[in-house]
């Protein structure tokens, strides 16, 4: 999966294993939508739903959503079908586009390649404004290519850093409140340093390096240096001059520095057993994180390379099947879906940050005061993909064909960085493969 959640990193490789020959080139959005052969239909009669199978309360939060949208009313039945989670993107790029179903989940990076292969239609005629209204900016980024919506999500995802404020206080390391007072890079080292100094093997931090810096993992937790650093994973169809400048390159140089005090969490509890005082990830381990700390556990973003702290943002979302013939009806479902009712039963289910404005703004855990507030301070600041300034914070992974390549290469050069391979190197290499891709696919234009 690629944005945590339905829940927990479902294997972060698993969303992203669409072939290469499978995806058809991309362009502008008007031979895009005109390409799909959705209909409106009357807006009544039976509707189809494929969904990946989650975690136990994920999966019964989304069944106990279908079962009270049938009884809600009489027009529109809905039936589900849960696909386990390895199989499911493979199952929709298997799948001819007119049987796929007329509504379906897509993990947020793979909606691209999903428009571009015929599979999506655009959702703005179907769902209410008042559904659209009400999803965040965030999320809304996330679900929108060529200026048209494709996506909502019932939730978002969001990184940061969780630490141990008893160690933290104990190596006299102080350490920042909130988005203002973020470290710097060089902070963050100096602090590595401080902590290293009163423990007893000097592992102090925790990357996720057990989940696999090769995999989806490593582009999702550590582009955020980049973005940071002033770089981009690709520009104007480019990797080459945004992925590798040298801003990134000393970026890199920076987090390779920090092997030595990274415990390699082979047992997953380098946290909750108190062995580190600082954990590189998203809001998925605060559950975990918080019963094991309680009131030691601390919240702060991740470190300033110079444009700003930088988030990842984005997980599953919602759309319509390209050919579906009763538009208005599986709209009605959308709708259903991303009501009130129907997030917080999901969000309280898996802990993630709410897809939409009014629940969010209520959620015990992300509301002003709440102990995620930070999560949803930088959900609040979202960049998108192209712009990315000093101002904004949650960045949304880019929104093309080609993202398979791109998180690939740029995952295998963390990987290779964090071994030891020369940043400058290990950067330009993945560019240059990026590159190299996209010049053999036109760009992932549209012939």
């Amino acid at each position: 999966m690629i944005g945590p959640s339905r829940h927990r990193i479902v294997r972060w490789s698993a969303a992203l294993v669409l072939p290469l020959t499978a995806l058809t080139a991309c362009g502008g959005d008007t031979e895009a939508e005109s390409s799909t052969q959705s209909e409106a239909g009357s807006g009544k009669g039976d509707i189809t739903i494929w969904a990946h199978q989650g975690q136990a309360s994920e999966d019964k939060a989304l069944q106990d959503a279908v079962a009270s949208f049938n009884s809600s009313q009489t027009d529109v039945q809905a039936s589900l079908r849960l696909i386990p989670a390895d199989d499911y993107t493979r199952t929709i790029t298997a799948t001819d586009a007119s049987d796929l179903p007329d509504v379906l989940e897509f993990d947020g990076p793979t909606m691209a390649n999903f428009i571009y292969n015929r599979k999506l239609t655009p959702i703005s005629s179907y769902v209410s404004s008042k559904t659209v209204d009400n999803a965040t900016d965030a999320i809304k980024d996330q679900g929108t290519a060529d200026g048209q919506l494709y996506g909502l999500g019932m939730f978002d995802s969001a990184l940061g850093l969780y630490g141990n404020k008893q160690l933290l206080d104990a190596a006299g390391v102080d350490y920042p409140k909130g988005l203002s007072d973020a470290w710097t890079d060089e902070q963050f080292t100096d602090a590595l340093k401080k902590l290293a100094t009163k423990d007893s093997d000097g592992k102090v931090l925790d990357i996720q390096e057990a989940e696999g810096l090769g995999t989806e993992w490593g582009t999702y937790g550590f582009s955020p240096i980049l973005w940071s650093a002033g770089g981009k994973l690709i520009q104007d169809d480019k990797a080459t001059g945004v992925m590798n400048t040298p801003e990134a390159v000393d970026a890199f140089k920076t987090f390779q520095s920090w092997k030595p005090y990274v415990d390699p969490n082979t047992d997953a509890n380098a946290m909750t057993a108190r062995r580190v005082a600082l954990s590189w990830v998203g809001h998925w381990l605060y559950p975990a994180y918080s019963k094991a700390l309680g009131s030691d556990l601390v919240i702060m973003p991740l470190p300033d390379f110079g444009n700003g702290p930088k988030t990842g943002q984005g997980s599953w979302a919602w759309g319509l099947g390209a050919e579906t013939k009763n538009g208005k009806a599986a709209g009605k479902f959308l709708d259903f879906l991303l009501n009130d009712q129907s997030v917080t039963a999901m969000t309280n289910a898996n802990g993630a940050p709410p897809g939409t404005k009014s629940v969010l703004a209520t959620s015990p855990l992300y509301k002003r005061g709440g102990p995620l507030q930070l999560f949803a301070e930088q959900l609040d600041k979202p960049c998108g993909d192209v712009d990315i300034t000093k101002s904004c914070v949650a960045v949304t992974r880019p929104i093309t064909a080609g993202y398979p390549v791109i998180t690939s290469e740029f995952s295998s050069a963390v990987n290779s960085i964090f071994g030891g391979t020369d940043p400058e190197s290990a950067l330009s290499e993945a560019a240059r493969a990026i590159d190299r891709d996209y010049a053999d696919n036109d760009d992932y234009k549209l012939n």
